[in-house]
């Protein structure tokens, strides 16, 4: 079983040097790195971290060709709770089974080493997509790349390596822009800007909308993103720990819980308090009222990722680029607006209309 690798000072490993540093036959190295049974807990991880060690990947090109056909594409993603990353997975799951590859995920708030997960992970599959830096440390990032392919989904840029992202900091200064033009003056974002890269731009849009008013936009509300930390957020505003006539949510998960707790103790939206999110969850189409939200392409962007991990798989090379998918602001009464439903923003599109490389 032929292999390839890179210690930090040596020569490529093989499946043989992984053997000599553990101390064990290569048929076990092979069990192990396949996933097979019969393999002592101990003995696993001494295999484990010599390939860790070594930098040790197999070739997973190499197999597939003896089967013919390509084994899987790795998807990284933080978990499976709330409706973005179902969403996610099922654009990219979707679009892996169209051009016959399998999926196979990991979930990296369930690792306590996500690199090492990773590293393994890389030992089954041809290729990685991963949602960010959450999901894909920079650093795993940069050993696997040239080695295995990588696509990051919705991340930071890194260099040499395939990104794919939804535009954010424009949308969600118009988003900001629309609420201040409904009067209102005392705005809080509520997300943790440091938590995610995309929350971080669309912190962006809300402070570029203040200043090209001459205002002063306020620090954020640094929470996590999940319905229960919505939930606590409006105990506390309703407690008066929080003061504010408009809550810009980070995403439709957080909008949705807060609106709801308001509503169920007798704060009327909009009239009181504006609530608007981000993502379009279907939900924000049903609910009364009207989730004023950002509606991105979250299928288009997992499809997209299966897409291009393909075709570096494939062969294509690498660029480097980055494909920016366009977002849309679409306007409900949560916000004040009389209308069911408008769409404000529409960015231009390729004509694909699969967004452009930046």
């Amino acid at each position: 079983m032929a292999g390839t690798g890179t210690s930090s000072s040596g020569p490529r490993a093989t499946i043989y040097s992984v053997a000599e540093r553990a101390g064990v036959s290569i048929a076990t190295v092979s069990r192990v790195l396949q996933g097979g049974p019969g393999v002592a807990a101990a003995t696993r991880e001494k295999v484990l971290a010599a390939a860790d060690d070594l930098g040790y990947l197999p070739l997973g090109a190499a197999r597939s060709l003896a089967v013919q056909h390509h084994e899987a594409h790795g998807l990284v993603l933080p978990e499976l709770s709330g409706p973005y990353y179902s969403e996610l997975l099922m654009g990219f799951e979707a679009r892996a089974a169209e051009l016959g590859q399998s999926v196979v995920l990991v979930l990296a708030d369930s690792r306590p080493d996500l690199a090492r997960a990773v590293r393994q992970l890389a030992t089954r599959v041809d290729g990685i997509a991963a949602l960010g830096a959450t999901a894909m440390p920079p650093d795993v990032a940069r050993a696997l790349h040239g080695r295995k392919p990588v696509v990051i989904i919705a991340g930071d840029p890194q260099e040499g390596i395939e990104s794919i992202v939804a535009e954010n900091r424009e949308s969600a200064e118009a988003l900001t822009s629309h609420v201040l033009d409904h009067d209102r003056t005392r705005l809080l974002f509520v997300g943790d800007p440091d938590g995610a890269p995309d929350t971080r731009d669309r912190y962006a849009g809300f402070v570029a909308a203040h200043t090209s008013r001459g205002l002063e936009a306020r620090d954020p509300v640094r929470i996590p993103f999940r319905e229960r930390d919505g939930e606590r957020f409006a105990a506390r505003f309703l407690a008066g720990g929080h003061e504010a006539d408009a809550l810009v949510c980070a995403n439709d998960e957080l909008a949705l819980s807060i609106m709801a707790r308001l509503l169920d103790a007798g704060v009327d939206v909009p009239s009181e308090v504006v609530v608007v999110g981000w993502d379009d969850v279907m939900t924000a189409r049903y609910v009364r009222p009207g989730l004023t939200t950002v509606r991105q392409p979250v299928q288009d962007l997992g499809a997209l990722a299966a897409d291009r991990l393909h075709d570096l798989i494939t062969g294509c090379r690498p660029t480097g680029a980055s494909r920016v998918l366009p977002t849309e602001l679409v306007l409900r009464a949560s916000c004040g607006c009389a209308q069911t439903e408008t769409t404000l923003v529409r960015p231009k599109r390729t004509a694909r209309g699969r967004g452009t490389d930046v």
